[in-house]
């Protein structure tokens, strides 16, 4: 039987709803259905755009059933959430049309008897946004404080808005939480070491791609338009670009590396900072790329034999536990393990698995990390210590405490001419806001002994 898009989102929704990562989940369905490319478009923003609005689909259930969500069978509670994120938030599917199609996927899967529940509270739902012309809050929102009130809006636990309303405010917070809430752009990095980045846009284009540079980053085309399947865009196979954002790209140029120097990247799989560094350094010099994980060190190499580049060694292990490099490197990288905050629009689902006690879990890994990466550096080198996220406790207050006790450390802000110039603090450090600068959220420090 050949399954459409919104039987396929239930079947992907069912294993993410009981554990399964959203992006594991979905590629593995992509891989095993056959779709036209409209179609897999389709299914990807039902799978990712149902994870991402939860709380506000929830909310929904709670305010028109007779039964909160929590409390409604976890098969009738995902295809209510399907039907609702159609009504809610995808303007082009006509009303009427997810209704019936959504009370089908409950005759479809079981739950016969519960099609009028179906029907009745989709239908509540298309007359109250009658009533509120177009407003998709769910009404309980109304009442609630103003941070719970975001939450609901935008559909995050209220323990990240909070996060970011005391760094921000609440309006910016609101703003952040909007942008989060949309499609993530796809970033090119050229490897100027097999092609320029004049050559890859006009090869692009040609090909019937939409680019546009990136101003202040040398190496970074968008793709602004439908692209398909990367891999199959032309450049990808002889080596001439990766896929990279454009914070992400910022990480090396802090690094800045040089031709022949020792640099060791202490957590690089599956290898995108790592391979920049390379290009960086113009593939002269040793490249010691750190993990823990051997299968996912094979991502690394795949990376860098595609990039054609020669100048990586793996090594595999804990960087907490690794002492063969002490006062080797000349530059190391640390790119830690974090709760990924400034990237929850490419993870719909990163947003309920992290917690405040996952972060408190990952700042201790981190000062781990940090604390045996300044052993590698030699007297006068320079260590870059990276997140992707946006909670201080893994960002501002790790790099503080840090300092308050490595007094013969500091802080080197970027040069005047470095990319990363414009996204400096007055405190030194880089800070990247997806609202503000169109890029994944990123926290960088670069730190000299002095």
């Amino acid at each position: 039987m050949i399954l459409n898009p919104r039987q396929l989102a239930f079947m992907t929704l069912r294993a993410i709803y009981r554990g399964g990562y959203a992006d594991v989940e979905l590629h593995q369905t992509l891989q095993q259905a056959t779709l036209s490319e409209v179609d897999r478009r389709f299914l990807t923003e039902l799978v990712y755009g149902t994870v991402r609005r939860q709380r506000t689909l929830d909310a929904w259930i709670d305010y028109l059933g007779k039964k909160p969500a929590a409390q409604q069978p976890p098969d009738l509670r995902m295809i209510l959430h399907l039907g609702l994120y159609q009504l809610l938030y995808l303007n082009h599917i006509p009303a009427a049309a997810a209704v019936d199609t959504t009370v089908d996927l409950a005759r479809q899967n079981k739950l016969a008897g519960l099609t009028g529940v179906v029907n009745g509270l989709l239908r509540q739902s298309i007359r109250q946004m009658e009533r509120s012309k177009g407003n998709v809050d769910p009404p309980i929102a109304e009442t609630a404080d103003p941070i719970t009130r975001l939450g609901l809006r935008h559909s995050y636990p209220d323990w990240i808005v909070h996060v970011w309303q005391e760094q921000l405010g609440l309006d910016e917070a609101e703003q952040l939480c909007v942008r989060l809430n949309q499609s993530p752009a796809i970033d090119l990095r050229i490897n100027p070491l097999r092609a320029s980045l004049a050559e890859v846009e006009a090869a692009l284009q040609a090909f019937g791609v939409a680019v546009a540079a990136i101003p202040g980053l040398p190496q970074a085309l968008r793709l602004t338009g439908p692209v398909g399947a990367i891999q199959h865009l032309p450049g990808f196979d002889l080596g001439g670009w990766m896929v990279q954002d454009a914070s992400a790209q910022l990480v090396g140029h802090l690094v800045d590396p040089q031709p022949g120097e020792t640099v060791i990247d202490a957590c690089a799989a599956p290898g995108g900072k790592t391979t920049h560094l390379a290009e960086l350094m113009q593939d002269q010099g040793t490249i010691w790329a750190c993990d823990r994980s051997a299968g996912r060190l094979r991502k690394v190499q795949q990376n860098a034999d595609r990039l054609h580049l020669q100048s990586i060694q793996i090594c595999a292990g804990d960087s907490r536990t690794l002492s063969q490099f002490e006062g080797q490197a000349d530059r190391v990288l640390l790119d830690a393990p974090c709760s990924g905050l400034g990237t929850l629009h490419r993870h719909a689902d990163a947003r309920w698995r992290q917690t405040p006690a996952s972060v408190a879990e990952l700042g201790v890994l981190q000062e781990e990390l940090l604390h045996q990466a300044i052993h590698w550096v030699k007297p006068g080198g320079i260590l870059v210590y990276a997140t992707c996220t946006l909670h201080p406790l893994e960002n501002e207050r790790l790099i503080q405490t840090f300092l308050d006790q490595h007094p013969d450390w500091g802080i080197q802000p970027p040069g005047p001419d470095s990319p990363v110039a414009a996204f400096a603090t007055p405190e030194g450090w880089v800070k990247v806001w997806p609202h503000r600068h169109q890029m994944d959220g990123f926290f960088m420090a670069r730190l000299k002994k002095q």
